[in-house]
């Protein structure tokens, strides 16, 4: 079902450090994505990428939100050579925030 899931930190490490964490990498896969959790909001998490292929990539962020429900980013559509940017946000008054942030990409 999902061709290509990549989850860049593992859940819980990222509720341990500080909301301003720098961009990260997520694990290595056709687009070159970093992610992360927004520095003014705990509760959004972004996943942003780069399609350095010859080829049109879906991809969108998958959020995990500690306590509350999962959820995932609207899907974004890049060409090649472009970039763009996906974001979740953890809703709901039993959330602690993000926990950490994947990216699920696809071919076009």
């Amino acid at each position: 079902m999902f061709t290509a899931m990549r989850i860049a930190a593992a859940a819980g490490a990222v509720a341990l450090l500080p909301a301003a964490l720098p961009a990260r990498p997520a694990a290595a896969g056709h687009l070159r994505c970093d992610t992360f959790v927004h520095a003014q909001d705990s509760r959004l998490g972004i996943a942003s990428c780069a399609n350095p292929t010859d080829r049109t990539w879906m991809f969108r962020a998958v959020v995990v939100c500690g306590r509350a429900p999962d959820v995932m980013g609207g899907w974004v559509t890049v060409l090649p050579g472009r970039h763009g940017e996906s974001q979740g946000y953890c809703g709901g008054r039993s959330t602690t925030g993000v926990s950490a942030v994947g990216v699920d990409e696809r071919p076009a």
